[in-house]
């Protein structure tokens, strides 16, 4: 059931991104940036909905309260591409820095472009740099909240962390806070599976951190803030969905956290 149910979801979750994107369009280019953006957020809101109806999961958010007014680094955990869009809808005005390549996809690109997201050559150096900071500083300037995975790329659930240093000299240049995010996403929609599974979640808002720390210390306290966490909502995570298959790596960290006396589940 779960594989049927999982191929029915993959089937309309691309059809409901390619038919929104192609019907919506005569209103979303001529519409301003801002009134244009609820077409990707009700587009979220969707997938979420086609979530819990066809493949039954489900989650809530906790700590709404810690995401402060106007700019701001949000730091979300990334481990599915659920977690890409899933929150969209409880954001203001979110903008994301891209891989270039991203934006060449036909209509994606164009519905990004015109948010202007930031498009980014992972390999660039320099003077290129200079330039997408430059950009990024302009529109958090104007409010918006930057998303940027402090991992740099998916990592499943309970592997072990691999921070990149760049968000702290990000942090560094913007002076804005910067709110760590919590989620066991991968465990229902695991990184390039076809499987998804049921079960409940939480994802976890954690307290900001205030700009205006050494970015040393403020890369140390981030990692620790964010593992302490997702430890925590990992052995929840588990022992509230005891259906799921855990992905080796979950299992491993559980292991190692029953050894260390902070687990209670298996």
């Amino acid at each position: 059931m779960i594989v049927v149910r999982s191929i029915l979801f993959n089937t309309l979750f691309y059809a409901n991104l390619i038919i929104r994107m192609i019907v919506l369009a005569p209103y979303y280019f001529p519409a301003p940036r801002k009134r244009a953006y609820r077409i990707p957020k009700a587009w979220a809101a969707s997938c979420n909905w086609l979530m819990a109806k066809v493949i039954g999961a489900t989650f809530e958010i906790e700590g709404l309260e810690n995401m402060p007014e106007g700019g701001c680094i949000l730091a979300p955990k990334h481990q599915s591409s659920w977690d890409t869009f899933a929150l969209l809808p409880w954001q203001d005005d979110p903008v994301y820095i891209l891989k270039r390549e991203l934006m060449w996809i036909p209509l994606f690109g164009w519905y990004a472009a015109k948010q202007k997201m930031i498009p980014v050559n992972r390999g660039a150096r320099g003077k290129v740099m200079a330039a997408v900071m430059e950009q990024t500083k302009a529109e958090m300037a104007n409010g918006r909240q930057l998303i940027i995975y402090p991992e740099g790329t998916r990592r499943p659930p309970g592997a072990e962390p691999q921070y990149r240093y760049g968000i702290a000299r990000i942090y560094r240049d913007t002076q804005v806070p910067v709110v760590p995010i919590i989620a066991h996403w991968g465990l229902f929609w695991g990184r390039r599976k076809l499987l998804k599974y049921p079960g409940h979640f939480k994802v976890r808002i954690l307290p900001p951190i205030a700009p205006g720390i050494d970015p040393d210390e403020f890369y140390d306290k981030l990692i620790q803030m964010m593992e302490k966490a997702s430890d925590e909502l990992l052995i929840e995570t588990v022992r509230d969905n005891p259906h799921l298959p855990l992905p080796p790596t979950a299992s491993a960290r559980l292991k190692q956290l029953q050894q260390t006396g902070t687990a209670t589940t298996a």
